[in-house]
């Protein structure tokens, strides 16, 4: 078993399912507004699970690490901005997580920059 094969799909299929609950389900419920941040994060889910399955198929140095920060940093962008634009329909005061996306999104450019160190070394 491939793990990094297994966590792109995972992300890879929530987007899917995610995204067709945003379209098909949310968007009658929630604001435009929330819907463009939801969408945001199907995306980002998405981009993340194909870039990890993508680096499962490379011979790149530090590529666990590199996997790594775009997993927690998936769960961490994409998972906050799921709960935070659906916080309406679930009756949860959530705004907590509002710091959280960012630092998600800031492992996640990390992540880069180490893939990028990386290639440049190799």
């Amino acid at each position: 078993m491939d793990k990094f094969n297994v966590i792109g799909g995972v992300f890879a299929l929530l987007a899917v399912v995610f995204g067709a609950f945003a379209a098909h389900s949310l968007k009658s419920q929630i604001s435009e507004d929330s819907i463009k941040s939801f969408e945001t994060g199907v995306r980002y889910m998405m981009f993340h699970g194909l870039a990890i399955i993508i680096l499962s198929t490379l011979n790149i140095e530090g590529k666990n690490l590199i996997v790594k920060f775009f997993l927690f940093g998936t769960i961490l962008f994409s998972g906050s901005i799921f709960l935070l634009s659906t916080q309406l329909l679930t009756n949860l005061k959530l705004n907590f997580l509002g710091p959280v996306t960012p630092i998600g999104g800031s492992l996640l450019i990390i992540g880069w920059i180490i893939f990028i160190f990386y290639s440049i070394k190799s």
